[in-house]
């Protein structure tokens, strides 16, 4: 059981590593850090914008992070807020045309190292390892909330 809980865990640790690594070596290409990445590409898949707060649950950060690196993208140009009345925290963020561009270049490079991270699954193995990793989250997300059983 021990063994299991090391493969898992350093493969888990290694992946989520080497993911980090490429995402920051694509994103100081333009200037800007790894997390960047999760922003753009969930921002893409919303043209009619997305408040903070949705933007935090879609992305599992805090509403800090999100608000940080939401001004960084502001600066740079690639994030609008639209004021959504009085109240700005609940206004649309959503991306400029230039940020729509760098976050459709950003699609392309992600489903190169996606295809490459890959290379060597069938599309049955792929099915079965998504499928299995979405059960032990939730398994695990579960297990966060409610405790280790006694």
């Amino acid at each position: 059981m021990i063994e299991r809980f090391e493969k898992f865990s350093l493969a888990i640790f290694e992946i989520t590593r080497y993911w980090h690594k490429l995402a920051n070596d694509e994103m100081l290409k333009i200037g800007l850090k790894g997390p960047h990445a999760t922003y753009l590409t969930t921002l893409y898949k919303y043209d009619d914008g997305v408040t903070a707060p949705k933007l935090s649950e879609l992305c599992s950060k805090d509403k800090a992070d999100v608000s940080r690196m939401m001004s960084i993208m502001e600066e740079k140009g690639l994030v609008v807020k639209e004021s959504g009345g009085k109240n700005t925290y609940r206004g649309l963020l959503k991306l400029t045309e230039k940020g729509r561009k760098v976050a459709k270049a950003l699609q392309k490079r992600i489903a190169i190292a996606v295809e490459m991270a890959g290379k060597g699954l069938s599309d049955k193995d792929r099915e079965n390892f998504y499928s299995s990793l979405e059960l032990i989250s939730t398994n695990l997300r579960t297990l966060s909330e409610d405790g280790l059983p006694q």
